[in-house]
């Protein structure tokens, strides 16, 4: 690290679990987003932020207005513009020393696996089960640990999911692949402040798996409820008939 990375991220290389090596792992680190909108934005802008080195950011919908109340990586002026090239600004003007690369068209099934063979973590942050299920068997199938939230209404959750650990459930295990349907928040609503709760705490995830202090992180599903204010930690375990992590050696 030079002088101004040294100067830039000085409040985490204090930090004993961390420290100048932590900080070097992050530097080096890639992370792949899948999803630019009100979970991917914070979770983006965060890990940004915290200096992780490469950025992939996936996303094909283009930026609406009501997507302003929550998605805060984008401005008004995007308006109309793919949300990967948009995000992709916010978070170089934010730290122009990382790598940022948008990818504003759908993945067919072999890009996404390409994609994230190559990445350190993936973090979930899209909006229906069909991407989320392909998502998860790619990260079963190549091993890359996965960080899940969701967010609706005033309710949000989020997992994380490291397939190269024996006793490590999937995200399979945890929603059964039959469920294709769900509620969204354009048919339900959601309100702003949760999706940055959720989206923060996968950027939190993303970066201890990053940084090599994950390993206590699976098995555990957190469950917000934002007009209780209250946490819930719920065990998950692996799911022995599982159509797409019981068979991995």
């Amino acid at each position: 690290m030079n002088r101004d990375q040294l100067d830039r991220y000085s409040r985490q290389i204090r930090l004993p679990r961390i420290g100048a090596a932590g900080q070097q792992r992050l530097l080096d680190s890639h992370a792949l987003i899948i999803g630019m909108g009100g979970l991917g934005s914070p979770a983006a802008m965060y890990l940004a932020a915290a200096g992780v080195g490469q950025l992939v950011i996936s996303d094909y919908d283009r930026v609406e207005p009501s997507n302003l109340q929550r998605q805060i990586v984008h401005r008004h002026a995007d308006i109309g513009q793919p949300k990967a090239v948009s995000a992709r600004a916010t978070l170089l003007a934010l730290n122009p020393e990382i790598e940022v690369t948008a990818i504003d068209w759908e993945l067919d099934d072999a890009e996404l696996a390409e994609q994230v063979s190559l990445a350190g973590v993936v973090l979930d942050c899209s909006d229906n089960f069909p991407t989320r299920f392909a998502i998860n068997r790619c990260c079963v199938a190549t091993g890359t640990p996965l960080v899940s939230g969701a967010a609706i209404r005033m309710e949000g959750q989020v997992a994380t999911f490291l397939p190269a650990q024996q006793d490590s459930p999937c995200y399979q295990c945890l929603y059964s692949g039959e469920l294709e349907q769900a509620a969204t928040c354009a048919e339900e609503g959601v309100v702003a402040p949760l999706v940055g709760i959720i989206g923060s705490l996968q950027a939190m995830q993303a970066m201890l798996v990053l940084a090599g202090l994950g390993d206590s992180l699976p098995g555990k599903l957190l469950l917000l409820d934002a007009h209780g204010m209250e946490w819930r930690a719920v065990g998950l375990s692996r799911d022995p008939a599982c159509p797409v992590c019981s068979q991995r050696p």
